[in-house]
């Protein structure tokens, strides 16, 4: 917030768990009534749980889906209502390569990250015909070094450390991590005029993983 007021933008935080829906209706009132206009969301909350699936409990599988697809289906039911108000805006969905194939240890995840993409490609299609002027788009990162990986639960409800380098080293195109500013950077440019003409597109910014494996040999 200080760096946005520093750059001469203006940043408000407001508390909130984006499962609840009873917390959405006076976020948007919050937002309107400051900025006078809702142009732009980005879906961003996510968990992670790592475990099989067949050793996952009920209550786990719940409060992932809760905050991955729960909560962005509450943030497009009462952004697109703001955003007609406003003749328009850009919907930003965080979703993952997780989303787009399968990982062994992550299926719940890549349940509610999967079900995150067809969702926005649906809702997309509702904006469309109804010539809102609203975009809906998604953001499949790959191997990012984000802090996401020292708070990935395990089965035991522990935290699971893990070093994103390691990873990104033995499965990534690049051979490293990304970093949050590769994503902002994709996130910005679905936010502006520059992506104009996409919608229920997938922004895929994974340093090569979903396009295929890179060579080992010398």
């Amino acid at each position: 917030m200080e760096k946005i007021g520093g750059a001469g933008g203006e940043a408000i935080y407001l508390h909130q768990d984006v499962s609840v829906e009873e917390d959405w209706p006076p976020i948007i009132e919050t937002v309107e009534r400051r900025f006078g206009r809702l142009d732009v969301m980005v879906a961003n909350a996510g968990i992670g749980i790592l475990c099989r699936a067949v050793e996952m409990s009920l209550s786990d599988w719940r409060r992932q889906t809760a905050v991955n697809l729960d909560g962005v289906f509450l943030s497009v039911k009462y952004a697109v209502p703001a955003m007609r108000r406003a003749g328009g805006g850009s919907i930003i969905i965080m979703s993952s390569v997780a989303g787009l194939r399968g990982s062994a240890g992550l299926a719940g995840y890549c349940a509610s990250k999967g079900g995150v993409r067809l969702f926005a490609k649906a809702v997309a299609m509702e904006c469309a015909a109804a010539g809102d002027g609203i975009r809906v788009n998604t953001v499949h990162p790959g191997v990012i070094d984000t802090p996401i990986w020292t708070k990935i639960a395990g089965s035991a409800g522990r935290n699971v450390p893990i070093d994103p380098n390691e990873i990104a080293q033995a499965g990534v195109p690049f051979g490293k991590a990304g970093t949050p500013q590769d994503i902002a950077n994709g996130v910005l440019f679905l936010a502006s005029d520059a992506s104009s003409y996409m919608t229920g597109a997938e922004l895929v910014i994974d340093g090569g993983m979903t396009g295929g494996a890179r060579p080992r040999w010398s």
